[in-house]
């Protein structure tokens, strides 16, 4: 018995030491954690962009910053738009706070430039990129796209914009546009005569997953607020449910693929609106009011979980941004069969207006910045 509680005794002081040095190897990276932004370092070759050297809405600047040069393997791109996600809020805000312990940064962001879809002109080309040329005009994502120019890798996000599609309407496109794709082909494998729920219709993502479920021939139902029956309608769903006036979970109806924008109802619940082989899709990492350590990702990893103890499939998606996929949008858009919906458009200098906008949750469509 004495042996029993001598080991126990150490056993405990050790997890005590351990917990003690966790605590403090975690006090001295938060304090260490920091960014460029004590660089005083006038630009040579200056261009105007979004940065931010401490987290929050408030500490976003726009200044003068080193205009980038293109590698052998990249493009140097005149940013003629861009447009705000909910991606772009997280970073702003670090949350959910998980972020900041994977690499984004503790105290502050390690990477103070923002913005991740653009469209333009390229000005410019590395001496390895034979797929593009000076002139062209071109959309995708690339880190940093409040900004003048960006400069993307040839053979990654980005793709010729359509004749026929704005750069507004083409910036747009990259974050939202292949999450819709991906979600529905990849991970949903939407088939024609399918049933398909979009719970968040007329958001970012949803007003594009309504468009290509209904390419890939389901039977589209949207899930919205009154104010946006209409334009759900328009993009082609099939059935439009309005959640002021009815729970689309206590329906009859089952579904075969449910893509889940908003995450405002259980996971039972959302099996409960599945057939037997059914599958659930989450999109997103939360609201702005659903956040702390985990936010929206607790959901996805519960999802996971879930999954094994129903005959459903479960689960949360990441969008993987390529070439290939855009090129996909690109021609679906110059077809006509997708149409990117813009709700408003801001200047440069309004970011942080237009990422206010997107944090309230209301925007129809997507929110698109002007680059002059």
């Amino acid at each position: 018995m004495k042996v029993l509680k001598r080991v126990l005794k150490w056993i405990t002081g050790l997890i005590l030491v351990l917990l003690l040095l966790a605590f403090l190897l975690g006090f001295i990276a938060y304090w260490r954690s920091t960014n460029d932004c004590d660089r005083t370092t006038a630009p040579t070759s200056p261009m105007k962009a979004i940065v931010y050297c401490d987290y929050g809405l408030a500490n976003l600047k726009l200044e003068d910053v080193e205009k980038p040069t293109p590698t052998d393997d990249q493009l140097l791109v005149r940013v003629r738009a861009a447009s705000v996600n909910p991606y772009d809020w997280h970073f702003v805000e670090g949350t959910p706070y998980v972020m900041r312990a994977m690499g984004v940064g503790l105290r502050k962001p390690k990477d103070t430039h923002l913005g991740v879809d653009f469209a333009g002109t390229v000005e410019a080309v590395g001496k390895n990129v034979t797929q593009f040329k000076s002139g062209d005009e071109v959309f995708g994502g690339r880190g940093g796209a409040f900004a003048q120019y960006v400069c993307p890798r040839a053979t990654r996000a980005v793709a010729l914009k359509p004749a026929n599609v704005s750069f507004e309407e083409a910036a747009s496109v990259n974050i939202a546009g292949i999450t819709a794709l991906q979600a529905l082909r990849d991970k949903g494998k939407v088939q024609p005569g399918q049933k398909v729920l979009v719970n968040g219709a007329s958001g970012g993502v949803g007003t594009f997953a309504v468009q290509i479920a209904k390419s890939l021939g389901a039977d589209v139902t949207g899930v919205c607020s009154t104010r946006n029956v209409d334009l759900v309608k328009s993009l082609g769903a099939d059935h439009v449910i309005d959640y002021t006036k009815e729970d689309f979970t206590k329906g009859a109806e089952r579904y075969d693929v449910m893509l889940d924008n908003v995450g405002n109802h259980s996971l039972s619940e959302c099996k409960g609106v599945l057939t037997p082989a059914g599958k659930y899709v989450l999109i997103g990492g939360g609201g702005a009011g659903d956040q702390g350590f985990l936010g929206g990702l607790g959901k996805a990893l519960w999802a996971m979980v879930f999954s094994k103890f129903v005959n459903q499939q479960m689960g949360m998606m990441m969008a993987d941004a390529n070439h290939n996929d855009l090129t996909i949008l690109a021609d679906m858009m110059q077809s006509g069969k997708l149409k990117p919906v813009i709700d408003r458009t801001y200047k440069l200098e309004q970011v942080p207006d237009a990422i206010r906008y997107v944090e309230q949750g209301h925007a129809r469509g997507k929110v698109v910045i002007t680059v002059e």
